[in-house]
């Protein structure tokens, strides 16, 4: 079993930018690929970025490419998520995820690809 704590949400001006923590327990969190997926108010999940077990592949959607940036530290079992220039519609709360098949090289990007999820952080963009 894995759990995911989110942190880093908050209330910015566009254009500011934020950076989410995912705090994930458990030992194998090193094997699992990450993603983060976001949910607007009136509107579904959808994927915002996902990287690979060893952080060597990320991948991205296009609205936030050039923009966000996914990473993790294996060592200290966490998932980032660096978002620049923000906009308006990028409010969201944001939720991370794991996929707990062990050192995939797949890109997974379906919320139903992924095993365990956060409670989720709030990013509200002002214009």
């Amino acid at each position: 079993q894995v759990q995911l704590v989110e942190s880093g949400g908050g209330l910015v001006q566009a254009g500011a930018s934020l950076r989410l923590s995912c705090a994930a327990s458990g030992r194998l969190f090193s094997t699992y690929t990450m993603g983060w997926f976001r949910q607007a108010p009136g509107k579904e999940r959808e994927f915002v970025a996902g990287i690979t077990w060893s952080g060597g592949s990320t991948y991205y959607a296009d609205s936030v490419k050039g923009r966000f940036t996914i990473s993790r530290d294996n060592a200290k079992n966490t998932a980032y998520l660096q978002m620049n220039s923000l906009k308006p519609e990028d409010t969201a709360v944001y939720y991370c995820a794991a996929n707990n098949v062990p050192r995939s090289s797949y890109y997974y990007t379906a919320g139903y690809e992924y095993n365990y999820w956060g409670q989720g952080t709030q990013v509200t963009v002002s214009s």
